[in-house]
């Protein structure tokens, strides 16, 4: 085989591994992302508020998310009267899209990554801020002044969070000296794991992870009390569906991301018996990641909604400052180390 036939034989065996890799992140995001997220969701919050939650559908409710997905499917689409009709179907599919490219440099298990980068957490940040872009539009569109002042919060909520959560990156990649979601499980721990800066990044992160994804505390740009859902009041069935969608699948993309960064990815401490590198992997990595995932639902049905002028004063008053000293002394212990 020359030259020619060879690198194509290459290029072929790639894509098909890139499409069977994003089929499998894709399904793994339709499933464990909202059908799994909203059931888990709604029981979790009646188990703290001491009620049942949804036991009717299936086996203890368990069929409640399938049932409700099958009637947004039947019922219709509707435009706004005077709204833009592109920019309004574009927006929801923006933020679908932008969850599921999250998944991209996610290492599930060794091997398990669709594509390791070697700017993987920069791919990260850059690709999880679409979702703004996204929500704005959509407000935007929308010819709703509710709308345009949930996008407008969105706006300003996320472009706040994403420097601390940007620099909480960067202490991670300071301390491992690498970008790549895969060479950074691979160091750890590292000798400086437990050191002050790690934590206090990891507090950070799931602060602003928590804004980036809407969450209460942090639902401004929602708002159900006076926006009567802000940026997607004027959304029905499945475009409001994406919306869903991209929400659960941030939740998902930023507690699969700490995983990765601050509990070790896919490395736990024993092996489990019967499992082979993959599923031992798979199964370490999974329960880390729904646990975090757990914490942030638990943040959310204990917790009040913050004012606008709080939730920003915690970002520029507090998160950015104590973030960027964070990056600082980390840049000073590596050099110390060295």
């Amino acid at each position: 085989m020359g030259l020619g036939g060879f690198l194509g034989a290459v290029w072929q065996v790639e894509l098909v591994r890139m499409v069977v890799l994003a089929a499998v992140v894709f399904s793994f995001l339709a499933v464990g992302g909202p059908l799994f997220l909203v059931l888990a969701e709604r029981k979790i919050s009646a188990w703290i508020q001491a009620r049942v939650g949804p036991k009717h559908v299936g086996p203890h409710g368990l069929l409640q998310t399938v049932a409700d997905t099958l009637k947004l499917l039947y019922k219709e689409n509707i435009v706004p009267h005077r709204a833009d009709v592109v920019l309004f179907s574009v927006a929801p599919v923006l933020v679908a899209v932008a969850a599921l490219l999250d998944f991209v440099v996610i290492p599930f298990a060794p091997g398990w990554v669709v594509r390791d980068l070697n700017v993987g957490i920069l791919y990260f940040a850059a690709v999880s801020s679409l979702t703004v872009i996204g929500i704005l539009t959509g407000g935007w569109a929308s010819n709703n002044k509710y709308s345009l002042l949930g996008g407008l919060r969105s706006a300003a909520q996320m472009v706040s969070y994403e420097l601390p959560l940007g620099f909480s990156l960067l202490v991670v990649a300071t301390l491992t000296g690498t970008l790549s979601t895969v060479r950074i499980v691979e160091a750890q721990p590292y000798p400086a794991h437990f050191y002050p800066p790690v934590i206090v990044a990891a507090l950070v992160f799931l602060t602003a992870a928590t804004a980036e994804a809407n969450r209460i505390p942090f639902d401004l740009p929602e708002a159900e009390a006076e926006l009567v859902a802000g940026y997607f009041s004027e959304y029905t069935p499945m475009r409001f569906a994406l919306f869903q969608l991209g929400e659960y699948g941030s939740l998902l993309a930023s507690s699969a991301l700490f995983t990765t960064l601050f509990l070790g990815g896919w490395k736990g401490p024993f092996a489990l018996p019967g499992l082979g590198p993959v599923g031992n992997g798979l199964v370490w990595f999974l329960g880390k990641t729904y646990a975090v995932v757990f914490l942030l639902m638990w943040v959310r049905w204990t917790y009040p909604r913050f004012r606008i002028d709080q939730l920003l004063n915690i970002s520029w008053k507090l998160l950015l400052p104590v973030s960027m000293v964070n990056l600082l002394v980390a840049g000073l212990l590596v050099v110390a180390v060295r």
